[in-house]
């Protein structure tokens, strides 16, 4: 969420950095509302004063038992008038802020340029695809080949987008939680929550999830009671200090939790919509950083760092791109992506998105620090995927696939699983 009046004293620099991403800033709707608001306020502080001084002369005359009539009279009138402008003011705020609520962050301009994946600028690679003397098959034919994923029988229970994981398949998925969640809590120094998976509409709206994004949301209640399904740790993590003021000294905070994830995915089709890659529930390893927004680069830096240890540490061939400014997310200033090597696609594949919110959703949701003044400021707020398990797994099996439609996992699972290699037939093996 802005501030309006930054936006308006930034003007043409707003609407430019704004039309990098697609949005088109009404810069003269924005001032007018503001310019209501101010008047209102105004008017409204005005005629409280005169009311108050009508007030004390009812009083002063009535003692000296003078007519009080026409005072009375103006009293009423200048009550009449407060609620006017205070029901005005009331509805011009709500419309301010709905508008502010819809506008996106403004994108670094150290964001390129264009609105979709094809503008993404490559950083780096790191680790060599692996190649294959035979045509690689695609996660899901390994994983039902060999038993271990079973996207039938969840389409039985639940519909389609959903997946049932079993035998060495759910051992390998507890096994790659566990790791990740070793990997930050022990060596990246992040302190590991249990969350909510169910939050309410204040909490989806402070990370910018609502209400722009309402259609793509799982949502549930009870009688009156209104909770929305969280589509990524990053909700409840960074709405843990929502209306707080934390102190300077504990800056930065480094968070992380393993939560499901509920998305609809609207949009989403062809071979996205096959296995693991897009789906109605998934869980994922979450990082979240809180930061005085002076370090937030150094964060960012620091987080894709986290991410990309994790993949290193499971042996995965991936690349590290800087997303167009288009096609980064509505909270996000700039966001790098980690993309991980899918031998069936012949391609990179987004497995980790790593952001730099600036102060967007923490004037959203009031966090705040102190300042060397002493005096309140917003904070910064980072996240990044570490990592889907999901994508993840669809990864670890396409890259270690074997000739025989056995597949090969990486060394540093062994102490986590008891065993190194799942057989054609799902068995598991030292």
């Amino acid at each position: 969420m802005h501030d309006a009046r930054a936006l308006i004293e930034m003007g043409a620099e707003a609407v430019r950095r704004l039309a990098r991403r697609g949005y088109s800033l009404d810069l003269s709707a924005l001032e007018s509302l503001q310019s209501r608001r101010n008047q209102n306020i105004r008017s409204a502080d005005e005629l409280r004063a005169e009311s108050k001084r009508v007030a004390s002369e009812v009083q002063q005359t009535a003692k000296q038992g003078g007519d009080i009539s026409k005072l009375k009279e103006r009293a009423r009138e200048l009550k009449d008038q407060i609620r006017e402008i205070e029901a005005d003011q009331e509805r011009v705020q709500e419309e301010l802020r709905d508008l502010l609520l819809s506008i996106p962050n403004l994108p670094d301009d150290r964001a390129p340029d264009g609105d979709s994946e094809e503008f993404a600028v490559e950083v780096r690679r790191v680790g060599t695809p692996p190649t294959f003397s035979f045509e690689p098959k695609d996660h899901v034919d390994l994983g039902e080949a060999t038993g271990i994923l079973d996207f039938g029988r969840a389409t039985k229970l639940s519909g389609p987008r959903f997946a049932v994981s079993r035998g060495a398949g759910a051992a390998l998925e507890r096994a790659l939680t566990t790791l990740l969640l070793d990997l930050h809590t022990r060596r990246h120094g992040y302190v590991e929550h249990s969350v909510p998976f169910l939050v309410t509409r204040k909490t989806m709206t402070g990370t910018g999830q609502l209400p722009k994004f309402e259609e793509d949301l799982f949502k549930t209640g009870v009688a009156d009671r209104e909770l929305f399904l969280i589509p990524t740790a990053e909700v409840p993590l960074t709405n843990l200090y929502a209306d707080e003021i934390i102190p300077p000294a504990e800056l930065p905070l480094a968070l992380t939790a393993q939560t499901p994830c509920f998305r609809s995915e609207a949009g989403s089709y062809g071979r996205d919509t096959r296995g693991l890659i897009r789906q109605h529930q998934f869980t994922k390893v979450e990082m979240v950083r809180i930061c005085d927004p002076e370090d937030a680069d150094a964060e960012l830096e620091k987080m894709i760092g986290h991410a990309e240890a994790c993949l290193k540490e499971l042996g995965l061939a991936y690349r590290v791109v800087t997303l167009a400014a288009g096609d980064t997310g509505f909270s996000a200033q700039l966001t790098y992506d980690l993309e991980v090597w899918i031998p069936s696609q012949n391609t990179y594949r987004e497995i980790s998105s790593v952001s730099n919110f600036g102060t967007f959703q923490a004037r959203r949701a009031n966090i705040r620090t102190r300042g060397a003044d002493g005096k309140p400021k917003l904070v910064a707020t980072l996240n990044g995927s570490g990592l889907p398990i999901g994508r993840t797994l669809a990864a670890l099996l396409e890259q270690g696939q074997q000739q025989d439609g056995s597949i090969v996992l990486p060394e540093s699972l062994v102490p986590y699983l008891g065993f190194r290699r799942i057989s054609a037939d799902g068995t598991p093996e030292a």
